[in-house]
């Protein structure tokens, strides 16, 4: 499993927030929800989004912003609009003095504004909210910028218009549904983005194109629970244990056997997160020989116990 399949197959949505927000000018939103990662499509018209302490940037009809990080920012018909509405933690949104909007601006199942006949001037913007708190994405999205764009010829317009029209829908399932459309558009996103030659990549992800380290990397991360050496990985890959040594650390950051206590730790941390899975369990599961060994490298790592991470 690599660190994009993690995403959907280990942390992903459950229960995201998903809005389709209908906006005539002039508006202006400050979003400080805190949320981890947010998904915006602009679906018709323009907007302007400008991070706390950053420079405003243009999203226009058919881009894709992602936004990680907790840092506000604010969205706008223009940069200079000052903002209208607050959106807060728990998707609270309120006027800047306090008074509750929610209500007043409903426009029918997942769907808000300020403009009710959704006229030819407003602006349009589908956006999804996820609360992640596995260490597998978390480990992904830490390596990229606070937000950044895929431009409209580059987004998924299918999936984008598949997740629109069943936002409109109410019907037994719905949410199971938009949270799985969710992780494929947020994926789609993420692959472009990450295999652009000038994108936000880090160093290890582009590994993943070397003949040598990319397959070091799949066999460490499809079987964890193997005993892998620098031996036995060079020999899988057809070269020298030296060889793998060094382009890995590299094109990695770190040598093989780092790279495997990390995936197997970060793997772990998201098993914690099950309480049906026994410590015994998770350790033969991400390659520890007992539940003792595991506790003891999860706690020189993280500086805590895998009980720890479970209770808290």
């Amino acid at each position: 499993m690599d660190v994009l399949s993690a995403l959907l197959d280990g942390p992903r949505a459950h229960g995201a927030f998903l809005l389709r927000s209908v906006l005539k000018p002039p508006w202006s939103l400050r979003i400080q929800d805190e949320a981890p990662l947010t998904l915006v499509a602009m679906l018709r018209g323009d907007a302007w989004m400008t991070p706390d302490g950053g420079q405003p940037g243009q999203l226009t009809e058919g881009d894709i912003a992602i936004v990680r990080g907790v840092r506000a920012y604010i969205v706008a018909d223009q940069p200079h609009t000052e903002p209208q509405i607050i959106i807060h933690p728990g998707q609270r949104c309120t006027t800047p003095d306090g008074f509750e909007l929610h209500d007043a601006m409903s426009l029918g199942v997942r769907s808000w504004g300020n403009d009710v006949t959704a006229s030819s001037t407003a602006s349009v913007m589908l956006t999804g909210t996820y609360q992640l708190d596995g260490e597998i994405s978390q480990r992904l999205l830490a390596s990229l910028p606070d937000s950044f764009v895929i431009a409209a010829a580059e987004a998924d317009q299918r999936l984008v218009s598949l997740l629109a029209d069943e936002m409109s829908k109410d019907q037994p399932g719905q949410q199971a549904v938009l949270d799985r459309l969710l992780d494929l558009l947020l994926i789609s996103s993420l692959r472009v983005g990450l295999d652009r030659p000038d994108g936000p990549a880090p160093s290890w992800y582009r590994a993943y194109g070397d003949p040598v380290v990319g397959a070091a990397l799949r066999l460490i991360e499809q079987h964890p629970d193997y005993s892998w050496t620098v031996a036995s990985l060079a020999e899988k890959c057809n070269c020298s244990r030296a060889l793998l040594s060094r382009q890995f650390t590299n094109l990695v950051g770190q040598p093989p056997k780092g790279y495997l206590t990390e995936w197997r730790l970060s793997l772990a941390a998201d098993l914690l997160r099950d309480p049906a899975m026994t410590l015994a369990a998770i350790a033969q599961q991400v390659g520890y020989s007992s539940p003792f060994a595991l506790s003891a490298a999860f706690k020189r790592s993280r500086g805590f116990s895998p009980q720890h991470l479970r209770a808290s």
